[in-house]
């Protein structure tokens, strides 16, 4: 893997895309599925051995055959039956090894995706990888108090989105991945610049398996930036929240212990909201977008003022999101609100390179310090 160069320069990574292979086993419990993979080999001219819920394919043509095959499956398969198949590409001969082989072999899914069969995994395999950072303003006096990193990527000088780019990473079963870049990119990126503001700094829990492995090198980053622990938001998305209550509770539980803050991201977007509050009990509230766009709506004004009273009485902040006008700023500000962030106050943006220094700082030029 490459380095983190966080907002200064881009850092390229190694996404190990699969070349050709010219054998394949394929095993899954789906009974009328491995016909249907053997059928379709032996129409391609590949050799085929069947076993009971294994199928295996030769390519005595150097790959191009077996190439040929994954694409028609990928055309002829279900989503749901790619997904109960799992595939393994020119497995070692021990006996020992194969089978350890077989146990983590990745979902047809993912290797067609990771292939680029099924979507551009180009765009994560070429990428070089940023944060861009949007600020976070007290509504009292409209002073910048936080900034939230948001990844992108570029690709033959294109840029890509975050949405975009982790939507092709989950497809190519490297979602944990990408996200750990996100995070370590966000904090080594302000460094040079982010003084005694706070860093909200995204991450999705299912891309965490165990919280004192899979964080150990986002710690390890954090910790030699010499950011105070305390200074670091990390925020999930309340739909994400919602899949494994149990799961996020662990995750974040080992952030805490670290020091570190929790935020819950798009409050009021679904109908669990509250209840998920009281559960999480997040140190931060971020309201939904849309819901905050929807104001004055008598509907949108209930439901906010319902989740800031229930974030304040369990001793959170609330940041409301998405505030692009003056009206929509006084609006929350009124219900309760702490703070703010949309374009109103600042759009992502890139930090140059350090170019001054100020009251013993580091700051970007065109970000405000006001404080």
């Amino acid at each position: 893997m490459g380095t983190i160069c966080g907002g200064v320069c881009g850092c390229r990574q190694n996404w190990e895309v699969p070349g050709s292979a010219t054998r394949a086993l394929f095993a899954t419990s789906i009974g009328h599925v491995l016909p249907t993979v053997s059928r379709t080999a032996k129409a391609l001219g590949l050799t085929v051995y069947t076993a009971p819920q294994l199928v295996d394919v030769v390519d005595d043509r150097g790959g191009r055959g077996l190439d040929r095959l994954l694409q028609k499956l990928a055309r002829d398969l279900t989503a749901a039956e790619m997904e109960a198949v799992r595939i393994a590409t020119d497995p070692p001969a021990d006996g020992a090894a194969l089978t350890s082989r077989l146990l983590t072999a990745p979902s047809l899914a993912v290797e067609l995706a990771r292939r680029g069969v099924t979507v551009e995994v180009g765009v994560l395999a070429e990428a070089e990888f940023w944060s861009v950072y949007q600020p976070i303003v007290a509504l009292a006096d409209r002073s910048v108090v936080a900034h939230e990193g948001l990844l992108r990527g570029i690709v033959d000088g294109r840029e890509v989105g975050g949405g975009d780019l982790f939507f092709v990473a989950e497809q190519a079963g490297w979602l944990h991945r990408l996200d750990r870049i996100g995070r370590e990119s966000a904090i080594a990126g302000a460094v040079p610049w982010l003084g005694d503001d706070d860093l909200f700094i995204n991450f999705n829990p299912t891309s965490i398996f165990r919280p004192q492995v899979c964080l150990a090198s986002t710690e390890r980053v954090a910790h030699s930036t010499g950011i105070p622990p305390q200074q670091l938001v990390f925020e999930v998305v309340e739909s994400h929240a919602v899949a494994d209550r149990g799961h996020l509770v662990s995750v974040l539980e080992h952030y805490r212990s670290l020091g570190w803050r929790v935020a819950l991201d798009d409050v009021g977007a679904g109908w669990s909201s509250l209840s998920l509050l009281a559960a999480v009990r997040p140190e931060v509230v971020k309201l939904d977008k849309g819901l905050v766009q929807e104001l004055p709506d008598d509907g949108a004004r209930t439901v906010i003022k319902a989740v800031i009273d229930l974030a304040h009485q369990l001793g959170a902040v609330v940041v409301a999101e998405g505030i692009e006008t003056e009206q929509l700023a006084e609006q929350v500000a009124a219900l309760g609100a702490d703070m703010g962030q949309g374009w109103l106050f600042g759009r992502p943006v890139r930090p140059e390179p350090p170019v001054e220094e100020k009251e013993g700082r580091w700051q970007p030029v065109g970000v405000s310090r006001s404080r």
